[in-house]
């Protein structure tokens, strides 16, 4: 089956409310669609990369460049199922993960659709259910985030993170244990420490966290190792883990407990599925996290997450907290005991509402095969 088109969509969805976390503050939502189409099929894919190159040196327009002028002309014209080990033919570009992952999970999705299997039994899961987090920005006040908490746990989510940030951290922590003394709690600081602030997060130890996520740089593995022989809490990389080969250092460098792994972030299925094997052997748990991705990215993350070695609550939250209204059909949705069932239905299990998705695009742009 061979590419015919591709199309690439950046759309804008509003979110219901602001999400900050310790670098920026974002009301909308602005991503990169890929739909790769195929005879009657099309496979959907999701670039995580933001608007502003914060969270990575990745951006929506970089990632826009890499795709049209020089993904796409690799994969149009060739057979599908050639194509899922991307970074055969993506090799030779240096970083630009996002971009890869982009187009990679679209192929991912095309050839589970292609043959009529869901893309979790393609990529190896077995999981039957996949168990929810969520993830809370920075609020307005301790109130508003403990009001907030609360919330979600009624609404089901097995564990909840919150942003933290200098200023942003200790107080804060104290707050909610003392509100909320059991529920499984982790921090999130995207890279918002140093080295200098170590009897700052060793204080964090009495808070009982599940982990302190990404507390140091976004490329620093060697700092990461000596902040983790001082504390008691796990640290959890995320930003840190490129790649698979980057998983492997922070496993013998002993640099984190556990790994955060964004299969939007690494380059695609492909390489978050080493990432995954390589944890597992080394007896790495691992979760996936979120990167506030509409219905299509979140069910990618759901049909990874049923591989074995995701043992902790993910960054699994239903889109609806985030959008008024979601780009696929049916709804992502948890059920009360905070989990969610991925669908049978071949591929990503879900159908994309292409007039939504028209309607919401600021840019489109179909590049075919001549």
């Amino acid at each position: 089956m061979k590419v015919e088109q591709i199309v690439l969509y950046l759309v804008q969805l509003p979110l219901l409310q602001s999400f900050e976390t310790s670098f920026e503050r974002i009301s909308t939502k602005t991503a990169i669609l890929a739909e790769v189409r195929a005879e009657s099929l099309s496979g959907w894919g999701e670039c995580v990369a933001d608007r502003d190159p914060f969270y990575s040196p990745e951006d929506n327009t970089t990632a826009w460049h890499i795709l049209e002028d020089y993904l796409i002309p690799e994969v149009l014209g060739k057979p599908s199922d050639t194509l899922l080990k991307h970074l055969e033919f993506a090799g030779k570009i240096r970083g630009n993960r996002m971009a890869r992952g982009a187009l990679a999970s679209a192929l991912w999705d095309l050839e589970a659709k292609r043959r009529g299997i869901p893309l979790w039994d393609l990529m190896g899961g077995s999981r039957n259910r996949v168990a929810c987090g969520v993830s809370i920005g920075i609020q307005e006040s301790p109130e508003k985030l403990s009001a907030k908490i609360a919330e979600e746990m009624a609404a089901g989510y097995q564990r909840i993170k919150i942003k933290i940030k200098p200023g942003w951290d200790l107080k804060i922590l104290e707050h909610i244990r003392c509100l909320f003394p059991d529920i499984p709690l982790m921090a999130d600081a995207n890279s918002a420490y140093t080295l200098a602030d170590r009897d700052r997060l060793r204080s964090m130890d009495q808070f009982g966290l599940l982990m302190l996520e990404q507390p140091l740089y976004c490329d620093d593995l060697y700092e990461h190792h000596l902040l983790q022989q001082t504390l008691e809490t796990p640290v959890c990389l995320d930003e840190s883990i490129r790649h698979c080969r980057d998983a492997r250092a922070a496993v013998a460098m002993e640099a984190c407990r556990i790994i955060n792994i964004k299969p939007g972030r690494v380059g695609g299925p492909d390489e978050a599925i080493r990432i995954h094997d390589l944890c597992d052997e080394s007896g790495m748990p691992v979760w996936c996290g979120g990167m506030i991705e509409t219905g299509i990215g979140r069910a990618h993350n759901i049909a990874l997450s049923t591989l074995r070695n995701f043992r902790m609550p993910g960054d699994i939250s239903a889109p609806g907290r985030y959008f008024a209204e979601d780009i696929i059909d049916p709804e992502i949705k948890i059920d009360p005991g905070g989990w969610i069932t991925p669908s049978n239905s071949p591929g990503i299990g879900y159908e994309p509402r292409k007039e939504l998705i028209e309607k919401i695009s600021c840019t489109r742009k179909v590049f075919a095969d001549r």
